[in-house]
C-alpha cells in the first residue's frame, strides 16, 4: 500500500526532527477537504450535510470542514462547547442520552438549531429550562421504531431495545407534552437506525422506509414538518478502502427516492462522521523490537491501542504499511503480530499479517486513522507520552 506523497514526507521529517522513537498522528487536511466537497457536490439539493463531532474533533479538522459542511452535531455538553468555541457562527445540533440540566441550558444560550430528544423525560427536563428562560427550543424526535424495511448492519441501534430514541408509546406521549407545551417547537423527526453499513441498495431501502414512516406519522398526527434527520451509518471497509460504501451511487439513488416520494420540500439532514474523516488520518509507530515467541514473530512499536483504539474497538486487523528504515531486514516474508507498549495481551493492532521485510526502527504506519481513533482511546493507561499531532495544509 502506497503513501500519498505529503503524507510520507510529513513522516519523515518527523522522523529526522525527534532523536526518541516516532510515534504520531498525521492529518492530511488538503485530502480531507477535497472528500468532502466531492461529497457535496452529488448530494441532492434540498440535503443537508452535518458532520458528527464525535468522530474526530480535532481543531484543524473541524475548521477544514467548516466552509463545506451545513453545521455540526455534538453528542455531550463538553462538544458542544468545543464546538462553538472552534467554530462560532455554525449551526450547532445536540444529541446523545442521558443529557444534564446544565448542558440543555448551555445549548439554550448557545441558541443551537435543534435538540436530538432521546425521551420523553429529557424533553419534560427542556421544556422547564425553556419556560424558564423565556425561550422555544427547536426539538427533533429521534424515534426508534420498528421498520418494515429495515436493513442490517454490524451496529444496529434501533428497531430493538436500546437507549436510544422513541419507540411507539414514548412518541405518542412526546406528541402529546409538545401540544401543550409553547416552550418547545417541533421542528422535525430523527432517525439513525444503524452504522458501519456498507451495502448501498440495503441503505437506500433504509432511507425509503425514513420516508415512508415521516410521511405517515405526518399525515397519522396532522404535522407539517420541514426536516427529516436521516443520520449516517455509512461504512469504512477497513480491510478494503476501495469497498467502503459507495457515495457517489447512494446520492443518484437519493434524489430518485425524493422524487418518488415527493420529499423536495423536506429538508434532509445527514450527519456523517467516520465515512467523511477517517481516511485523512495516518497513526506511526516505530518498531522498538522485533521478537518470537512459541513460533510467532511480533514487532512491538512505540504506542498502542491507548493512542490507537480503532482495532481493538472495531475487531479487526488494522491496514497499515511499511516504511522502511537503514537496517537490513530481520523479517522477510513473513507473517507478524503488531502490538504496542500495553501491559495486556489486548493491546494489538493487527495480528499475524505478512510483511515483506521488517527491521528495528522500522515506522508502522496504520491508514485509515482518521475517525474513533485518538479520541476514543484509553489515552491515560499507563501514562505513556501521546503521540505527536501533524496537520498537513496546502
Amino acid at each position: 500500500m502506497s503513501l500519498p506523497a505529503s503524507v510520507t514526507r510529513s513522516i519523515e521529517q518527523l522522523k529526522h526532527q525527534h532523536e526518541a522513537p516516532l510515534c504520531a498522528y498525521v492529518y492530511d487536511l488538503p485530502a480531507l477537504e477535497r472528500h468532502v466537497k466531492a461529497m457535496r457536490q452529488v448530494l441532492p439539493e434540498n440535503c443537508e450535510l452535518f458532520y458528527a463531532a464525535k468522530a474526530n474533533p480535532e481543531a484543524p479538522v473541524l475548521k477544514t470542514l467548516a466552509p463545506w459542511v451545513d453545521g455540526f452535531e455534538a453528542a455531550s455538553g463538553g462538544e458542544l462547547t468545543w464546538l462553538h468555541e472552534q467554530c462560532p457562527d455554525q449551526p450547532l445540533i445536540f444529541g446523545g442520552p442521558g443529557k444534564l440540566d446544565h448542558e440543555l441550558d448551555l445549548a439554550l444560550q448557545y441558541r443551537i438549531s435543534a435538540f436530538h430528544v432521546e425521551s420523553v423525560t429529557e424533553l419534560r427536563s427542556l421544556a422547564r429550562i425553556a419556560r424558564q428562560r423565556g425561550e422555544r427550543a427547536p426539538v427533533m424526535l429521534r424515534l426508534n421504531l420498528k421498520l418494515a424495511r429495515a436493513p442490517q448492519s454490524r451496529l444496529v441501534m434501533g428497531g430493538k431495545p436500546t437507549p436510544f430514541g422513541l419507540d411507539e408509546e414514548g412518541l405518542a406521549s412526546a406528541l402529546q407534552l409538545l401540544q401543550q407545551e409553547p416552550s418547545l417547537e417541533l421542528k422535525g423527526l430523527h432517525f439513525h437506525l444503524l452504522s458501519h453499513q456498507l451495502d448501498v441498495d440495503a441503505h437506500l431501502e433504509l432511507i425509503r422506509s425514513y420516508f415512508l414512516t415521516f410521511r405517515q406519522l405526518c399525515a397519522d398526527h396532522h404535522l407539517q414538518l420541514p426536516l427529516l434527520n436521516v443520520g449516517g451509518g455509512m461504512g469504512i471497509n477497513y480491510q478494503d478502502a476501495t469497498q467502503s460504501f459507495d457515495w457517489s451511487r447512494f446520492c443518484q439513488g437519493l434524489k430518485v427516492l425524493i422524487e418518488e416520494y415527493d420529499m423536495g420540500e423536506t429538508r434532509v439532514r445527514f450527519e456523517i462522521g467516520r465515512f467523511i474523516s477517517a481516511a485523512c488520518g495516518y497513526y506511526v509507530m516505530q518498531v522498538l523490537d522485533i521478537k518470537s515467541s512459541h513460533g510467532e514473530f511480533f514487532a512491538i512499536g512505540r504506542g498502542g491501542t491507548h493512542h490507537f483504539r480503532t482495532p481493538a474497538a472495531q475487531g479487526h486487523d488494522h491496514p497499515f504499511t511499511v516504511l522502511r528504515g537503514s537496517q537490513p531486514a530481520q523479517l522477510r516474508d513473513q507473517p507478524v503480530t503488531l502490538v504496542g507498549q500495553l501491559c495486556t495481551p489486548k493491546d494489538v493492532l493487527a495480528r499475524q499479517q505478512p510483511v515483506a521485510q521488517l527491521a528495528m526502527g522500522d515506522l508502522l504506519v496504520f491508514t485509515l486513522a482518521g475517525a474513533y481513533a485518538w479520541n476514543i482511546s484509553h489515552q491515560n493507561f499507563l501514562m505513556h507520552e501521546p503521540p505527536l499531532k501533524v496537520f498537513i495544509t496546502d
